[in-house]
């Protein structure tokens, strides 16, 4: 199995944090209990700028979760199939040749879901496989890439695509001033990214996957994950995740490296989330990294923020088109969310 293209898409809306940030304290004008801390918690984002699904005067229109999910679904057929279309031309692969298409999201819900609406809009393949998967949140663009991988080593002639897509902007609850959601507000972006995964049988370059390992740590639901209710989709991320990244992420790549022979001295390529700072800064700490290996991360968290399941796309398409290893380099892509869990996929550049 091969990676055979990357492509990302995002709204035209880009904003720096410092716009952002004084919307923000508008937005939350008198509600703030200290409005010094949302400087400080933009201060220690490591995010520059993000696009937005919406012009920033149209999130005081949208009133409730039914307005606001309608947008979500109106900007995800848009970016939904720009990225599909950017991925696909850069695999070299007409749209026709789609045999199964992995739709993966936390921030929206739609039924028909946005891949049975992308078959309309794209005129895909009436008879391609179609794999809806919501709640997987920031591990999921790691997930859907090893569920595709799964796919294509079973039909070895076919070509599966990963679609991400997440409108972080679009869940932001105005009457909750938790720190999550304080922190959330000055970290998550919106945008799409797709992936082509292609069988064995077909003759297109790109680095080959050859081996996935999903792990779940269990009584861990409470670390991050979302709270439903009429209202929307309201935030849940514990002051924990940075330590749960730290305890369990160098063991998990250890573990399905030693099962193929390999140690992480052996790995030239890291492709990771680009959860935030603190994440990040854990991820190095749990995998001995001193030497700038999640650069790619950092730069992209620091141009869009971060994505949830888009964001370990995004990295891989920068890693693709712009930093790609020298043949033969052992790669290591890995995302973790909710559940507590990880997934850790090894490439061969």
């Amino acid at each position: 199995m091969r990676i055979a293209g990357a492509g990302s898409a995002f709204p035209k809306h880009y904003y720096s944090q410092a716009v952002l940030l004084a919307a923000l304290r508008e937005y939350w004008k008198g509600q703030v209990e200290n409005p010094r801390i949302l400087d400080q918690l933009f201060a220690h984002s490591g995010v520059d700028g993000r696009h937005l699904a919406l012009p920033l005067e149209r999130y005081y229109d949208l009133k409730n979760f039914g307005e606001f999910n309608q947008a979500w679904i109106e900007a995800a057929e848009e970016l939904g199939e720009r990225a599909i279309r950017c991925a696909m031309g850069r695999a070299g692969l007409e749209l026709s040749r789609i045999g199964a298409l992995f739709f993966v999201s936390v921030t929206g819900v739609s039924s028909p879901s946005i891949d049975a609406r992308l078959i309309n809009r794209m005129r895909l393949p009436v008879n391609l496989r179609r794999t809806p998967i919501f709640g997987l949140g920031c591990v999921a663009g790691a997930a859907g890439i090893a569920r595709a991988a799964d796919y294509v080593r079973a039909y070895p002639d076919q070509v599966a695509v990963l679609l991400a897509v997440e409108l972080c902007s679009l869940t932001l609850q105005r009457e909750d001033l938790s720190m999550a959601n304080l922190v959330s507000a000055g970290l998550f972006g919106d945008g799409a990214a797709a992936v082509v995964v292609v069988g064995a049988n077909v003759d297109v370059p790109g680095p080959r996957i050859f081996a996935t390992r999903s792990v779940f740590y269990p009584d861990t639901e409470d670390v991050m994950g979302w709270d439903i209710s009429e209202k929307g989709f309201r935030i849940v991320l514990s002051r924990e995740v940075p330590n749960v990244v730290r305890e369990h992420l160098g063991p998990d790549v250890d573990a399905v490296l030693a099962d193929h022979g390999f140690t992480r001295a052996d790995v030239g390529s890291w492709v990771l989330h680009t959860g935030g700072p603190k994440v990040l800064e854990a991820a190095e700490e749990s995998l001995d990294l001193k030497n700038g290996e999640l650069k790619a991360s950092w730069d992209c968290l620091r141009r869009m923020g971060n994505l949830s399941s888009a964001s370990v796309l995004c990295v891989l398409e920068e890693v693709m088109e712009r930093r790609r290893p020298e043949p033969g380099t052992l790669g290591v892509l890995a995302a973790l969310g909710p559940g507590f869990c990880s997934e850790v996929v090894l490439l061969r550049w």
